[in-house]
């Protein structure tokens, strides 16, 4: 494999470059003085602001994007093989590499790398413990999924050894990373269009718990079924946290507030330590904070930096996001598109003070909504009210084999659910404005571009 110099500036490709993931990477490396340009199927915001970096970008993936003054080029894994500047990059020779080699790479420049995985709560975590690192004037080097306002982005470039970023385990793209701690916060079925079920996902855990050095460490979500596996005959240190007190980071004496916001006492070898105040709510950020402790804490950072960070953190950018209020309705948006998630934000959202609760939501690919039918239906009925559009394509095409009306049949059938299917956004918001209520709380939910339906009722 090509070993990029960090210390030998080079000019470097992205096929993709206006992806989350991507564009952070090119912000470093032109933070760092190499030459970046990039290619993208359409103009926005990310590719604005690289422009203004620096950085060369071309809307459209051409062949003729990959010129002869490029030494290296790097590519997403939403990139197709059929995709002719990808064809084009191969025909040329080139050193090539993936967006998570890359990474990789990146990583190996820093002491204290720390790889924030999981099916679930990546985003949230890694900003909470940005937070912390912030708030001890750590000077870190930050790259997070999604769109975090302490940073102004998804990016921060520091100059310290402390390097923090989200690890994705879809098509095992985190085997290319190489931490010093790494984070798992939960392992669940998912990306089932690559994955053939939940043993395999648990053996991809563990190949990336398994490339941690022996003075590395695990910090790893005590109270998985899977944990076993994952650990056995592993050489590094292993930290675990978890609501029960077997595990050395807990949380007792949950109380929330009328967001559903928690507070807690810390415990660490299962002795009080200090009292945790959240600004996001929901019981899954209580775990999610106590993987942010466990790691600052194993980094010898102060407690007090430690909770002033949680304490600062008001959530991510589409993560159970406060919208606004429209005719005395309140909107909120979340990102949730896994049962799991989506249980976990319904049940946030039921401990806030409200009258009924609307979930607007997008099934996110063919192959997950197929493959999850039941738990879906079981996950959205807490809502009082479910609308459903149209599932969400992304890297799929629609063959039949599932739509939205089978989560509404299963809904209407199994437990008799206030449920109605609206294919296009125009018909779902002429419905909500119709018969959402005065202190009704409305979440629109899932990985696509559901969070237009939200934003179109707050303009109206």
């Amino acid at each position: 494999m090509y070993k990029i110099e960090f210390n030998q500036p080079i000019h470097v490709h992205f096929i993709g470059i206006g992806g989350i993931s991507m564009s952070g990477l090119a912000e470093i490396l032109l933070q760092e003085g190499f030459t970046v340009s990039g290619s993208d199927s359409k103009e926005s915001d990310i590719t604005s602001l690289l422009k203004n970096l620096g950085a060369t970008i071309r809307i459209g993936q051409q062949a003729e994007n990959i010129t002869e003054d490029i030494d290296l080029i790097v590519y997403t894994a939403a990139i197709h093989p059929d995709n002719p500047e990808y064809k084009a990059a191969l025909a040329s020779g080139k050193p090539i590499l993936t967006r998570a080699q890359l990474l990789g790479q990146i990583m190996s420049n820093y002491k204290y790398s720390v790889a924030v995985s999981g099916t679930h709560g990546k985003t949230t975590t890694t900003s909470m413990l940005s937070h912390v690192f912030l708030a001890a004037q750590a000077d870190p080097t930050i790259s997070i999924g999604g769109m975090l306002d302490a940073i102004g982005g998804n990016i921060r470039v520091g100059r310290s050894q402390y390097f923090v970023t989200e690890a994705c385990e879809y098509t095992n793209s985190f085997h290319a990373f190489s931490p010093w701690i790494s984070i798992i916060l939960n392992v669940d079925a998912d990306h089932l269009d690559f994955f053939s079920g939940i043993d395999e996902i648990i053996q991809s855990f563990r190949t990336f718990a398994r490339k941690l050095p022996d003075n590395g460490i695990l910090v790893i979500n005590g109270e998985m079924d899977c944990l076993p596996i994952i650990i056995e005959d592993l050489n590094c240190n292993i930290c675990t946290f978890g609501l029960s007190e077997n595990c050395k980071y807990s949380a007792t004496d949950i109380k929330y507030d009328a967001l559903g916001c928690a507070s807690y006492t810390l415990k660490i070898d299962n002795k009080p330590v200090t009292r945790i105040t959240l600004h996001v709510n929901g019981i899954h950020n209580v775990v999610n904070s106590l993987a942010a402790i466990a790691t600052a804490d194993t980094l010898h950072m102060e407690m007090a930096d430690i909770r002033q960070g949680l304490e600062d953190f008001g959530g991510t950018r589409r993560r159970f996001e406060m919208k606004g209020v429209a005719n005395g309705v309140t909107i909120v948006d979340d990102y949730a598109h896994h049962p799991t998630e989506i249980q976990a934000t319904l049940s946030a959202a039921k401990r806030m003070e409200h009258n009924e609760l609307w979930c607007v939501f997008q099934p996110h690919t063919y192959t997950r909504t197929k493959a999850l039918l039941p738990e879906f239906a079981e996950a959205l009925h807490l809502a009082d009210h479910i609308v459903l559009t149209k599932i969400y394509a992304a890297r799929e095409k629609d063959t039949g084999m599932v739509s939205s009306q089978n989560i509404a049949e299963l809904l209407e059938n199994k437990y008799h659910a206030d449920v109605i299917y609206l294919p296009t956004f125009q018909e779902a918001e002429d419905y909500l404005k119709k018969n959402c209520k005065n202190n009704d709380l409305l979440i629109t939910m899932g990985a696509g571009d559901v969070v237009n339906i939200g934003e179109n009722l707050l303009k109206k």
